[in-house]
This record gives C-alpha cells, sequence and structure tokens, in this order.
C-alpha cells in the first residue's frame, strides 16, 4: 500500500504542492492503481508469445514519406515567447 510519505516524495520529485486533500487523494489512488498492477503478477503468461501488434497481418504504422511541414514561422506563431528564432522558455537548471 502506498502512504503518505510515498506520495509526499512522489510531489516533492515533480514539483507539485499538493493540499491535504489531494495527499490523502491520492494516497488513496495510486494504492488501487499499485494493488491492480500487484494483481497482473498473478496472470500465467509464460506461454504467451511476445507481440507489438495484436493482429499480425496489421501494421498501424504509416509509411514514412517525406512531406512539406510548418514553415519555422509558422510554428513559431504557436508559442508564447520567441527570441532569436526559438521558443523561450524560462531557466530550469543553474549554470554554476
Amino acid at each position: 500500500m502506498v502512504d503518505r510519505e510515498q506520495v509526499l516524495k512522489i510531489a516533492k520529485l515533480a514539483r507539485l504542492k499538493l493540499s491535504e486533500a489531494e495527499i490523502k487523494s491520492f494516497t488513496e489512488q495510486l494504492g488501487s492503481i499499485f494493488e491492480f498492477v500487484n494483481k497482473l503478477d498473478e496472470v500465467r503468461t509464460g506461454k504467451v508469445e511476445p507481440t507489438c501488434f495484436v493482429e499480425p497481418l496489421h501494421d498501424p504504422l504509416r509509411d514514412d514519406i517525406e512531406k512539406t511541414s510548418f514553415s519555422q514561422e509558422d510554428a513559431l506563431r504557436n508559442g508564447p515567447k520567441v527570441k532569436k528564432g526559438f521558443f523561450a522558455v524560462p531557466k530550469v537548471i543553474d549554470g554554476k
């Protein structure tokens, strides 16, 4: 089962500030998720062949064909801030 300290550790790693209600809710939700995942360990899969597609004759991926895309100007028009032809984002790593 997941406890409060584990939820707080995950929140810290994700840089989230959680209210007491959220901590309680996430503790219960994560506990339920892990319980379900642990049930999957009970399924016997030793004789099941690995696969990436359910239908062996069907490849859902499209052909890799080169085609024109957005221009840089069009793509940058969607960003909140542009600097010197690139998206400008806040600094997240201290360069000391």
